[in-house]
């Protein structure tokens, strides 16, 4: 019988050490263009777990893309990084990011149709709970989120991490039916105080289920180390409103899907 327990011990622990993060490109289309995005998902289980959405920054899905991808994997989440721009098209400079967001920034229906189609890819992916689904972007991916709600997209909640707030039209924030959660810089040059504002009143208006978190001395990108440390210039990495950031990210998703399971951690 001790041996056998033992021998079941074992094979537990096997299993545990064999579990670990998986990760794949994904090619897909929006139209006839082609797209290549990233997944995440920790392959210990088979069960259906909730699907998050992450839209990356003006630079494109890129190693910081995918490193949030991997982490929240490890929280219990399938993830997966939309690509915005299209297969191969990754910024190097930033004229080049400027040029690629601006696109979609002054196409916001465009913007939202192919933010849309990665939400249709995360959905048929075969380990995401297609009733559990949440959206968080970076940046330009934080507007894009921002955007995805605004088009009335059926799913549980956004975050926007020091993203733009601005909407060339307030009104079809009536359209929103998820919650919205926004972590924003409080020294943030790039987000004017009247944009603030006028995302107040947009949400208030609509009558949604928001909250915004402004983090002290925190500007533009505080999540990304690969912004540098110099707050001057208006960018720059903050670990403090980074690590607080992905803990109220980790809340509000606790809330969202109201986790009575183990596999989310």
């Amino acid at each position: 019988m001790r041996s056998g327990l033992i021998a079941l011990l074992v094979l537990c622990l096997v299993s545990v050490a064999s579990a670990e993060v998986v990760t794949e490109s994904v090619t897909y289309t929006h139209g006839e263009v082609v797209l290549e995005g990233y997944v995440a998902w920790d392959d210990s289980h088979s069960e259906l777990r909730p699907g998050v959405l992450v839209v990356h920054e003006w630079t494109g899905v890129n190693d910081y893309t995918r490193s949030r991808c991997r982490q929240l994997a490890e929280l219990g989440y399938v993830a997966f990084a939309v690509d915005m721009y299209g297969k191969g098209i990754r910024p190097q400079t930033t004229e080049e990011a400027a040029q690629q967001a601006g696109i979609y920034r002054g196409d916001r229906a465009l913007m939202r149709e192919r933010v849309r189609a990665g939400l249709a890819e995360l959905r048929r992916n075969p380990v995401c709970d297609v009733e559990r689904i949440a959206a968080i972007g970076y940046c330009f991916g934080g507007g894009t989120v921002l955007e995805l709600a605004r088009s009335g997209a059926e799913i549980a909640g956004v975050v926007s991490f020091h993203g733009n707030l601005d909407t060339p039209d307030p009104g079809i924030a009536q359209n929103i039916r998820c919650r919205v959660l926004v972590c924003h810089g409080a020294d943030d040059p790039l987000v004017p105080h009247q944009q603030l504002l006028a995302f107040y009143k947009e949400m208030s208006r609509a009558g949604v289920d928001y909250q915004f978190i402004a983090y002290g001395g925190a500007v533009h990108s505080f999540t990304n180390p690969g912004a540098g440390d110099d707050p001057s210039g208006g960018v720059a990495y903050n670990a403090s409103a980074d690590q607080r950031s992905w803990e109220h990210m980790k809340l509000f998703f606790e809330e969202l899907f109201r986790q009575d399971s183990a596999d989310i951690r």
